[in-house]
């Protein structure tokens, strides 16, 4: 009898561990979301400056660069916009069906993306 009730206070303990963990692992994903939210903000809102400055300065250019300045600002503002609307788990869905909708193309771009990070900190 004395044994059954010790079995059932360590897995009574055990459980409450488990839920713990449970919560704090929660919990730290919630706070990543929403250091990501931040930093999602806060980048539309540089990229969105950007874009206007790119839309001043193809104002003043000649016809040809004003043209290809302001579609690069548009491409520019899109991705702003997209930035503010859309919050991280959004963004992953996003990902993940372009990565299923084209792998082959995804693959490439995953490997060019790996190259020029692997050359940006190479120490040569």
């Amino acid at each position: 009898m004395t044994n059954t009730r010790t079995l059932d206070f360590e897995t009574e303990q055990n459980k409450g561990m488990v839920d713990r963990a449970k919560e704090k692992a929660q919990e730290l994903g919630e706070n990543a979301a929403e250091k990501i939210d931040e930093t999602r903000r806060s980048t539309a809102g540089a990229l969105e400056t950007a874009a206007g400055k790119m839309h001043e300065t193809a104002d003043a250019g000649a016809q040809k660069l004003s043209s290809a300045m302001h579609s690069a600002a548009e491409g520019v503002q899109n991705t702003a916009t997209y930035l503010r609307d859309h919050d991280a788990r959004q963004m992953m869905g996003d990902v993940e069906n372009v990565v299923r909708k084209h792998p082959g193309q995804s693959l490439l771009v995953a490997a060019a993306v790996g190259f020029l990070v692997g050359r940006a900190f190479r120490n040569d």
